[in-house]
């Protein structure tokens, strides 16, 4: 076996140019000493970086040492990991795990007194940290030493190592972010085989080697200048792991496809990514296979395996709140460009470019006459066989498409300066084509702090109650004469907007004789609740009602208090004079499609067999109808539009003689068959950008309620609880101004006119329920303060904890003119990130344009969530006792 390394040293200066290539953001070095330190040495010199020290210790089984029972790790604070399986079968108790930490702590206090003395220790806490040592064995101290690290915190851990077998890498997989390993491999017998020199260091040698770095310098704000915003990412539906890098005010997101097996941590791929985020470009490069289906080297080159996963994480982009809007570009690396390609063919518009480097186009052939995005193909000069599958590809391409060829560049652009052409290239080519509609211009509003103007906005603004007097509800008395009333929220998660909106409403039904409460929740499982409220014959629903996330939306005390509301009051009113619940949204297919079997099942067995041969299209994809519209891009893929449609259709013919055996029952399967219908088409375009999926769903919303007050009469009145996004008019916004985004509430405008009251609400800071990703658990996040040029920083300045604007009334002439002016406004939804939430979370709006009123609340707390079982004691047909 031929050595691979002279000694620690030269392991460790050939370490750095891997790392140097990733560009990372003040790194922490660690190193696993003593081996580890001269490799740690040269790294952190590379990288003007810290060095500290891992110190860890094996706590050996009782009876048999050499059984490692768990460990305990010091850095820049102690860590004690356990192995609960050896803790259980070797019958150690919690007295002789204190006793044997005691003694290896005071072993690792000498080797931390002797290595480090009085050495300020750096803390890794929300920092990126690099873990080096002289190569892996086993993999077991390295993984202890990992786990202990993870808590105290830091933002990212990469480990570093100049040789490892494979086993061992995959056995820390889990524990680190990225692993950077020159040289893994299957043929193992010892780190030393790989240097000439492997020496035991001294503990002298160890001291002195430490003194050539110094101790951690001040610590720059996590926050940087730059504004760049990183975070890891798990790309669904297999969770594979990417990296996501956004700089301030990005011109849009390229998304990288390597290729020959490489990972996201591709030195080469890191470093044109980091050029493309110089140059204003967002940046996600992530693993196209997971572990296992990496270990079989044929899927490296299974070209249409690997498109499917470029065009799910293209998908993911489009479903990200800071991202949804970025113009898209591929660049693909060798395999990685073939899939890039074949995913561009699929998604058409949706990507905006494609860069190829050092790429096989080729292996895309057949695919490459349907790609539309205008595509670059860079080759190295003495790539030659790669030179003349590219020019092949290129003849191929009937899209805007080059080839630049790189001069003395070879496959893996390794030559001097041949990767910065390479990138040069391509960052070009992404300014030119990755280009995001230009918003139109607005007019900004007066500074917040101008004391002229904070007092027309506090002389406007009508002081409100706490939301339990009866008098908070009376101010909304002028609304009643409204034929629907919207009342929004300004995030999904905040207990004061469901309060707020159960007493409004509540008001308005006993007052004002409104009868219809419309929320945005799918149909079926607002059909549960509407027959609890309504007394009527429970029909059980699985699952329950309300289990798809986000379940706490409305599986929450305060909406579960005003179902009970609901119940109550229509227990002293007749059958027609209960108050209707309903759902005006189209997420839950599957049940849809089994609540209109149920109901042809009992009226028409003919029709209800015609009816389960044709869902039978979507059978496969009811529980998961997002892989349906993904399936549907597949050319030659056949749609299940027109059965869908045509069940629906049938429907509405046997209306007449449907109807007559029981027109409530009725109207709930035909509305069932026109979600379905709409699901169906929202999957598909869901695919093809947000703007087409958005309008899609907020004109079912609005179809919906229109199909309700149809069939309660000319008379009834509705209230709509939805998000402000929503209930706001989408045409005083950017979504409508920029993005061609319609919502309900400008429908509700343009149908109803003045008999419709939108009425946005408002929270300055508290904390609310949301999560970090979609499908991801709740939490309960404090909201960060408010921005200074945002809407909320005005009302806050106000200084009312709760107030009222009302803008229909008549106000200080200046009043209106000082306020509509386009500011920011947040929109906090079922996903919250503070940490970017000038991207994700605020737009462009005008507050007066958008809403007939604006209820305030300057601080706010989160829903208390409820478990999936409310009260045991409770009868079945109560809709969360379940």
């Amino acid at each position: 076996m031929a050595l691979i390394f002279a000694d620690r040293a030269d392991a460790g200066r050939k370490l750095a140019d891997a790392l140097a290539a990733m560009e990372l953001d003040h790194p922490l070095i660690y190193a696993l000493p003593r081996g580890g330190v001269p490799v740690a040495v040269e790294v952190a010199k590379a990288l003007h970086a810290p060095l500290d020290l891992l110190l860890v210790r094996k706590i050996g089984a009782p009876r048999n040492p050499e059984v490692a029972l768990g460990a305990i790790v010091e850095g820049a604070s102690h860590e004690i990991v356990i192995n609960e399986n050896v803790k259980r079968l070797s019958g150690a108790d919690d007295a002789y795990i204190s006793k044997a930490v005691q003694d290896q702590r005071a072993e690792l206090e000498r080797r931390r007194s002797l290595y480090l003395g009085d050495r300020p220790r750096p803390d890794p806490k929300d920092r990126t940290v690099v873990v080096v040592d002289d190569g892996l064995a086993t993999g077991a101290t390295m993984k202890a030493a990992l786990i202990g690290l993870k808590r105290s915190g830091p933002a990212r851990i990469i480990v570093a190592l100049p040789v490892a077998p494979k086993t061992a890498l995959e056995e820390i997989s889990n524990q680190a972010d990225d692993i950077i390993c020159l040289h893994p491999t299957t043929a193992f017998r010892g780190v030393g085989g790989f240097y000439k020199d492997f020496h035991q260091l001294t503990d002298a040698e160890t001291v002195a080697l430490l003194a050539q770095i110094p101790a951690d310098k001040a610590r720059p704000s996590h926050t940087r200048k730059t504004g760049t915003h990183k975070r890891q990412v798990a790309i669904p539906p297999l969770g594979l792991p990417g990296d996501l890098t956004v700089p301030p005010d990005p011109r849009g997101i390229v998304l990288f496809a390597h290729g020959s097996g490489s990972g996201r941590g591709s030195p080469r791929n890191r470093y044109v990514a980091e050029k493309l985020n110089g140059a204003g470009f967002a940046t996600l490069l992530f693993d196209l296979l997971t572990p296992q289906e990496a270990q079989d080297r044929n899927n490296v080159f299974d070209i249409p395996l690997l498109a499917d996963r470029v065009v799910e994480a293209s998908i993911w982009i489009t479903s990200e709140p800071d991202l949804e809007d970025l113009p898209l570009g591929l660049f693909g690396a060798s395999t990685g460009a073939g899939a890039a390609l074949v995913a561009a063919a699929e998604l058409r518009g949706r990507i905006s470019a494609v860069v190829s480097r050092g790429g096989r186009p080729d292996l895309a052939m057949d695919f490459l006459p349907q790609v539309t995005s205008p595509t670059m193909l860079v080759v190295g000069g003495l790539d030659y066989d790669v030179i003349d599958l590219n020019k092949r590809a290129l003849a191929s391409l009937t899209c805007e498409s080059r080839m630049e060829i790189v001069p003395g560049a070879g496959h893996l652009f390794e030559e001097p300066g041949t990767l910065e052409q390479a990138v040069d290239h391509a960052a070009g080519w992404f300014r030119a084509y990755l280009r995001a509609d230009v918003a139109p211009s607005r007019q900004q509003g007066p500074s917040p702090a101008d004391v002229s103007t904070q007092s027309v906005f506090r002389t406007a603004a009508e002081p409100l109650p706490a939301i339990s007097d009866p008098a908070f509800a009376r101010a909304f008395d002028r609304f009643g004469s409204k034929r629907v009333v919207l009342l929004g929220e300004a995030t999904h998660g905040t207990s004061e907007f469901y309060r707020a909106r159960s007493a409004i409403t509540r008001r308005l039904i006993e007052e004002h004789g409104f009868s219809i409460v419309a929320v945005e929740a799918d149909w079926p499982d607002a059909a549960v609740v509407d027959r609890y409220v309504r007394h009527k014959q429970n029909r059980m629903m699985k699952p329950p009602p309300f289990s798809r996330f986000p379940t706490w939306m409305w599986r929450n005390v305060e909406f579960d208090a005003f179902t009970r509301y609901l119940h109550q009051y229509n227990g002293t009113k007749n059958a027609g004079g209960r108050v209707a619940f309903y759902g005006l949204d189209l997420y839950n297919l599957s049940a849809s499609i089994a609540a209109v079997l149920a109901y042809l099942d009992r009226v028409d067995e003919t029709a209800a067999a015609v009816a389960r041969s044709r869902y039978a299209c979507l059978s496969a994809w009811s529980h998961e109808p997002a892989a349906y519209g993904r399936a549907a891009l597949s050319p030659g893929f056949s749609t299940c539009e027109e059965p869908v449609t045509q069940i629906l259709i049938d429907l509405l013919r046997q209306q007449l003689d449907y109807s007559a055996k029981d027109g409530d029952r009725f109207f709930d399967a035909a509305q069932n068959a026109r979600l379905v219908a709409n699901a169906e088409r929202y999957y598909r375009l869901m695919y093809y950008g947000s703007r087409l999926s958005w309008n899609l769903r907020d004109q079912h919303m609005f179809q919906t309620l229109c199909q309700i007050l149809a069939h309660a009469g000319p008379d009834e009145k509705a209230v709509v609880w939805a998000h402000n996004s929503h209930i706001g008019d989408a045409r005083y916004t950017d979504m409508g101004r920029a993005r061609g985004e319609l919502n309900i509430g400008q429908l509700c405008r343009e149908k109803f006119g003045d008999s419709a009251a939108l009425i946005g609400f408002g929270t300055a800071s508290g904390t609310v329920a949301a999560a970090s990703e979609w499908d991801a658990p709740m939490e309960i996040k404090d909201i960060r303060p408010p921005r200074p040029d945002s809407f909320e920083a005005l009302c806050h300045d106000v200084g009312t904890e709760r107030f009222l604007w009302d803008f229909k009334k008549e106000q200080a002439p200046e009043f209106l003119p000082l306020l509509k002016p386009q500011r920011l406004q947040r929109y906090i939804g079922v996903i919250y990130r503070p940490e970017t939430e000038r991207a994700s979370h605020y737009s462009y709006a005008s507050l007066p344009g958008q809403y007939d009123a604006f209820v305030w609340f300057d601080r706010t707390k989160a829903v208390t969530a409820l478990p999936t079982l409310t009260n045991t004691a409770e009868d079945e047909t109560y809709p969360f006792g379940l």
